[in-house]
């Protein structure tokens, strides 16, 4: 008999394998999952729009600045329609195990989106970009342009009018989207004020799955940042000018040249810090010469201030005593 059930159903045997049996809506999406989702998304859409700049880059520059509004939103579309249009969820939230869920029907079990809810999703997600990349072509086709020649006295009615809607609609759009964040961090769902209008919810793909993301990753990623921490922390700690001179002194050699110097043997043509003919020579400490304004002004701007050439550390600017012997003609 249930061999009977199983053929003249074969829909139901399909179904009860597939992720709409696995999918509990029941079942409460991390909110750090969410908005990870949101951010694999945006960085999806701009890795897709540096490999298609890439392909113009021997071109004219400014070739797709006229039309990048529309590029944008013609790579948007192709994503949504190979991602959330086939399978009810985004690339990010099928990293994560997440998946749409529709909340307007009234079966308890997972229902995936319809087909109005994924068009009304991908026109208020595209739409809204798209007219804010545009809004300043359009009001200047208009004559509506802020700050532009036409003064509200010169404008009719009609132009006033709709320059105060698309003012007042602009700032309830960005209240509204605010208004569902802070509701989205009190309740956990509906991050994007687009799901919730349409009536949608991410749920996870499998019951059992709490956050699909390899602690291999999380380690990576924690390990990282703490890096970059202590970079950020350990570089102005470094006298990068001592050690370019150590690093120098060793390399070329500049230490035979500083015994010639102190020696006599040399003649100091160079200021150690323009590299032009030193002016009002100066020395501090070390037997590399500097114009008198280089050496004051970097002491100035730096108490711990030290040779360039040869990392030694700049005590007070002295005076370089020359000989000069005047040879006369015979």
């Amino acid at each position: 008999m249930s061999g009977l059930e199983t053929k003249n159903n074969p829909k139901r045997t399909a179904g009860s394998s597939g992720p709409e049996k696995d999918a509990d809506p029941k079942t409460p999406v991390l909110r750090i999952s969410q908005l990870d989702a949101l951010e694999l998304d945006s960085a999806l859409e701009q890795l897709v729009w540096t490999q298609f700049s890439l392909i113009f880059q021997n071109c004219r520059p400014g070739l797709l600045t006229p039309v990048e509004p529309e590029l944008k939103a013609l790579l948007q579309l192709l994503l949504w329609r190979f991602t959330l249009y086939r399978s009810s969820a985004t690339v990010g939230q099928s990293l994560l195990s997440l998946r749409y869920h529709n909340n307007l029907s009234s079966s308890p079990c997972y229902t995936p989106l319809s087909r109005k809810q994924k068009l009304a999703l991908g026109l208020l997600s595209l739409g809204p970009r798209w007219l804010q990349e545009r809004s300043h072509s359009l009001l200047m086709c208009l004559g509506l342009n802020p700050g532009g020649p036409l003064s509200d006295r010169d404008c009719g009615f009609l132009q006033q009018g709709l320059r105060s809607c698309l003012t007042v609609v602009s700032s309830v759009v960005q209240l509204a989207g605010l208004i569902n964040f802070l509701v989205f961090l009190r309740r956990g769902q509906h991050p994007v004020l687009a799901e919730r209008i349409v009536g949608t919810q991410a749920v996870f793909t499998k019951s059992n799955v709490v956050r699909d993301i390899t602690y291999q990753y999380m380690n990576r990623e924690l390990l990282w940042h703490g890096f970059a921490e202590f970079l950020i922390f350990l570089l102005p700690l470094i006298n990068t000018r001592r050690l370019k001179g150590a690093v120098s002194s060793i390399v070329f050699g500049d230490s035979a040249d500083g015994k010639g110097a102190e020696e006599g043997k040399g003649v100091w043509k160079e200021c150690g810090l323009c590299r032009e003919w030193p002016t009002m020579p100066h020395t501090v400490g070390c037997h590399h010469v500097f114009c008198y304004y280089c050496i004051k002004s970097h002491s100035i701007a730096d108490a711990c201030l030290t040779c360039p050439k040869c990392g030694a550390e700049a005590g007070q600017p002295v005076p370089v005593k020359l000989e000069v012997e005047m040879i006369g003609a015979s």
